[in-house]
């Protein structure tokens, strides 16, 4: 088992915005990585819809612990082209539910491109007009796509009820743009790797405190500075306190009170008081 000893624990309750719980990767140890969780602060936790079957067992995983967990029912553009008519008829069904507190993560990824541009724009468009239709944020994702996603969502912002450009890795244009669309940009431990996250050290310093989220997107992006590094190379939700210190320290700001600012944020974006799981 993990030592959670070498985290500083949060003494402010932390909500992480963005956690694949229902990753395989947990399968074995998914009730002790919540309580390590837990045990430095991390007292809520968002758990990432990413197609119908993850979606499934989110929801699951809320109706087991609803004072801890909440979810998103979506389709991540690597997913794309399995949302035909069909599946999008059962993803609406899913994302109606109460434990279900955003559309997504849905968005463009024309990194990978694991499902054709085509494919991803209707995906996404699809999710967004169910976003519409039931009245609650979205959940997106971007990576190298910046100028159609943008594009997309600005036609759509007007009827949207908000939403978060989740796991932000770009720079401080990118940031602006989704900031003047009145968005909340979620930062991972992308922001600990001194090889590729440096620049975000900049970018946190020109998001308002009002518009930050923080997650971990655990099981991946396992923040490269961990002392001593943990011999998986799995991320868990236990490490969001690290992450929340390192964006505090690049914007010169207490962790405790940046902490408490995040989690409102959370709070407010999701409905999260008003949103009863057992209705």
């Amino acid at each position: 088992m993990l030592d959670t000893a070498t985290i500083e624990p949060s003494r402010t309750p932390l909500v992480d915005i963005g956690i694949n719980l229902a990753h395989d990767s947990y399968d074995h140890d998914r009730a002790e990585v919540v309580a390590r969780a837990v045990q430095v602060g991390v007292t809520r936790m968002l758990i990432t819809g990413s197609s119908l079957q993850s979606t499934q067992r989110a929801i699951e995983l809320v109706c087991e612990a609803p004072e801890r967990f909440r979810c998103t029912a979506g389709v991540h553009p690597h997913h794309a082209s399995e949302l035909d008519d069909e599946q999008s008829v059962a993803l609406a069904a899913l994302a109606r539910r109460p434990e279900v507190v955003a559309v997504g993560e849905c968005g463009l990824d024309y990194f990978r491109n694991y499902s054709p541009r085509e494919a991803q724009l209707t995906a996404f468009r699809r999710q967004l007009e169910l976003a519409v239709d039931i009245g609650k944020p979205v959940f997106f994702h971007q990576r190298d796509a910046h100028e159609d996603f943008l594009s997309l969502v600005r036609e759509y912002r007007p009827r949207i009820a908000g939403g978060v450009v989740h796991c932000f890795t770009a720079g401080l244009d990118e940031a602006r743009a989704y900031l003047e669309l009145d968005l909340y940009i979620g930062i991972t431990g992308w922001i600990c790797d001194e090889r590729r996250g440096e620049h975000l050290k900049e970018v946190v310093r020109h998001i308002p405190r009002e518009r930050l989220l923080i997650e971990t997107d655990g099981p991946y992006l396992l923040p490269r500075d961990l002392h001593p590094k943990p011999k998986s190379r799995r991320n868990e939700p236990m490490y969001l306190p690290h992450v929340l210190r390192a964006i505090a320290a690049a914007r010169g700001e207490d962790p405790e009170e940046l902490g408490a600012a995040t989690t409102r944020n959370a709070l407010e974006l999701f409905s999260w008081e008003s949103a009863d799981v057992r209705a």
